[in-house]
């Protein structure tokens, strides 16, 4: 019985050619995707030093547990910086100061969850997006190569003795 197919049959001849891949950003030129991550980093830094202003604002005198968030917030902008700048590896340390903001937030919907107190789990919930948003930014791979380390190049001719020889 013939096909009814109206597609044929026959095999679509390719290009020798491999397909185009994406055109990266030129060398030097910052990637548009960096200064999403900083600016999810900087968020981030502000929503840490909201919690610690909710830690310190019933009973206001300066503890000892104040010191974490102001670091954490210190360590973000400091980190959102040196990825604006384009430092090697400077995405681990935007992504690893990502992680401590995520884990506390993610604790406190949990556990205000279990109080019953929905609407201010939501609320922690709303604020997991500087962290989150920061971590799955600084990991990307725009990011990453901005801030991967610089290689050097070496000369054609190779190294050369200390009298020019080789």
């Amino acid at each position: 019985m013939p096909s009814t197919s109206s597609r044929s049959r026959a095999v679509q001849r390719r290009s020798p050619r491999a397909a185009g891949r994406p055109a990266a950003a030129p060398v030097g030129q910052r990637p548009p995707v960096v200064p999403f991550a900083v600016a999810f980093g900087l968020l981030m830094a502000v929503e840490v030093l909201y919690l610690g202003y909710l830690l310190w604002e019933p009973a206001p005198a300066l503890d000892w547990y104040l010191v974490v968030p102001v670091l954490v917030a210190v360590a973000s902008v400091v980190a959102a910086l040196l990825v604006l700048r384009g430092t090697p590896r400077a995405w681990m340390f935007l992504a690893g100061t990502a992680v401590l903001p995520l884990v506390a937030l993610l604790v406190l919907v949990f556990i205000l969850a279990g109080l019953g107190a929905t609407a201010e789990a939501w609320s922690a919930v709303l604020m997991t997006t500087g962290p989150l948003g920061c971590l799955i930014l600084a990991t990307r791979r725009p990011v990453r190569e901005w801030t991967a380390p610089r290689r050097t190049t070496r000369s054609p001719g190779g190294r050369r003795g200390r009298d020019g020889e080789r």
